[in-house]
């Protein structure tokens, strides 16, 4: 195995990186990247995170990032900005896979979601191959 692969084996296996990685991040929402074609995370990955504005019925864009390299996005949004509505997280595959050499037949993933109750906590993870996506609502 490479270096690469047994160092983001191991963030993935001991809780000390996973609770400092939770420390660092208050937001209400989180989100987590896996490339399921090869089995880890799907880090460098550019996404955005929008609202949708109720009246104009237009995306309003409230921030942008890219997962790091446990494939997670950290401080997405404050408790304080979190509100009820309905929102999309936008992922940038094709960039993501032309990174690593591949294509994909996806250029974008965007998940649309409704938050009801903006006091609770709210995962979105995305799982990703070049030709297939699946994701849920995690805790």
């Amino acid at each position: 195995m490479s270096t690469l692969r047994l160092q983001q084996l191991h963030g993935h296996i001991f809780p000390e990186n996973k609770t400092r990685a939770m420390a660092t991040s208050s937001s209400p929402l989180t989100t987590h990247v896996l490339n399921t074609a090869k089995g880890v995370p799907g880090s460098n990955m550019a996404l955005s995170l929008h609202r949708l504005d109720p009246l104009s019925e237009t995306w309003m864009i409230i921030t942008t990032g890219t997962t790091n390299a446990d494939g997670r996005c950290p401080g997405l949004i404050t408790q304080q900005m979190f509100l009820s509505g309905v929102y999309k997280l936008r992922f940038e595959t094709g960039p993501y896979w032309e990174s690593l050499g591949e294509t994909s037949f996806y250029p974008y993933v965007e998940i649309v979601f409704t938050i009801d109750n903006p006091s609770q906590k709210y995962h979105i993870p995305l799982l990703l191959s070049q030709f297939s996506y699946s994701t849920y609502r995690g805790s």
